[in-house]
């Protein structure tokens, strides 16, 4: 165990910060998880080489999507099947964010407010680029939700990647010539309307729970107050240029879909009662500075952004939706006239995953370069164990 990785740090802080703060299960459940990542709790494999008898032992991963360790692999499988979808057209990186005074309520209400976050952006999205004005066409985006700023402040915001054109009722390619189909200054405070008109009707409905900093909120004219005050506000909508290439497509979208809020490389050093990591900060250019959190901070600013159980943070919509894609992007090469990007991973498993993405021969002894054959099988790992 690294002691300067998430895992080292949740190994010495996390029984304190189980003295200061009660974790909801979801939280509890991916801290068990992180600290016992890659520790035989889930299991081993034995790699056993039939030439020389040499023989390794790797422990079973986590999988839990809270874990900085067991992101890599999924994100390149996830990936290499997007690009089976990638059309010869131009793609734009949107940023929706919202208003910091909800961050309580968010807070309180995750699985409510960020599915509300979602619709909204979606509906901006498709019912602009409806209109004859802009666009007049259904297009295709991926949203991908992030809830952490480079401290791991709570920030929820999404970040979607769009095509630049879409599908008319007609069955034609439409596609603007002279950058995004979309200007900011529209987006944004339809936005702004869409989420707190929903937000209103959740709390119309009880469909919110107001709790720690939002206890106030029961109370309907402070609600009311939230809501004046939101509605004041220039809520920052970020649109960046095209990107040239599908790869770049891919290289640009693989830096936001399995990210969480910190990864093992970011932190620096770890004392008794301390935790350093860099951070970005972005009101001097974007440089890497150095930041200092006591051990339980971190951890508790970690499990802020454990998402609820099962919720999906990722989402596909318009052409590139789920019910609509099989069909849609295929008849969108073809009107297009581009070439199909070919799924590079579809069927392989586990030793050709690994020989492709990494040049990692698993399969190939390190001593003689003889056969290995690899166990799971639990009755032989108690057998390999039992003679080391």
């Amino acid at each position: 165990m690294d002691k300067t990785s998430i895992q080292g740090v949740f190994l010495k802080f996390y029984p304190e910060y189980l003295e200061e703060h009660s974790p909801s299960a979801r939280q509890a459940k991916t801290a068990f998880h992180i600290m016992n990542c890659k520790t035989g709790a889930y299991g081993s494999n034995i790699s056993a080489c039939g030439s020389c008898g040499h023989r390794e032992f790797h422990h079973n991963s986590c999988r839990d999507r809270g874990c900085p360790m067991c992101q890599e692999l999924p994100k390149e499988i996830w990936l290499d099947a997007q690009r089976e979808d990638l059309l010869d057209a131009a793609y734009y990186h949107i940023v929706f964010t919202t208003p910091h005074e909800l961050n309580p309520v968010f807070y309180c209400n995750q699985k409510e407010m960020y599915g509300l976050l979602f619709r909204s952006a979606a509906e901006t999205l498709l019912e602009l680029a409806a209109d004859e004005k802009y666009l007049g066409a259904v297009p295709g985006f991926i949203s991908i939700l992030h809830t952490w700023g480079s401290a791991m402040e709570y920030h929820p915001h999404l970040h979607i990647l769009s095509i630049g054109g879409g599908l008319t009722g007609e069955g034609c390619w439409c596609e603007k010539k002279d950058g995004f189909f979309l200007p900011a200054e529209v987006v944004s405070p339809l936005f702004r309307g869409k989420f707190l008109a929903g937000l209103r009707t959740l709390m119309e409905e009880d469909g919110l729970i107001f709790a720690g900093e939002a206890t106030k909120y029961r109370n309907r004219y402070e609600f009311q107050e939230l809501l004046d005050v939101c509605y004041k506000k220039n809520w920052v909508t970020f649109l960046k240029e095209s990107f040239a290439g599908a790869e770049t497509v891919m290289e640009y979208l693989g830096r936001y879909t399995h990210r969480i809020a910190i990864s093992n490389s970011r932190i620096l050093s770890m004392d008794e009662e301390t935790v350093t990591f860099k951070v970005r900060d972005y009101k001097n250019g974007g440089i890497w500075k150095e930041i200092t959190f006591p051990g339980v901070e971190f951890v508790r600013r970690f499990l802020m952004h454990v998402l609820p159980k099962g919720f999906v943070k990722i989402r596909h919509y318009g052409i590139l939706g789920n019910r609509n894609k099989k069909e849609k992007i295929p008849f969108c090469r073809n009107v297009i006239g581009c070439q199909k990007y070919l799924s590079r991973l579809k069927g392989l498993d586990y030793a050709r995953l690994m020989k492709l993405l990494y040049d990692i021969d698993v399969n190939k002894c390190p001593c003689c370069g003889g056969r290995v054959t690899i166990h799971n099988d639990r009755r032989l790992n108690r057998k390999f164990l039992n003679t080391a």
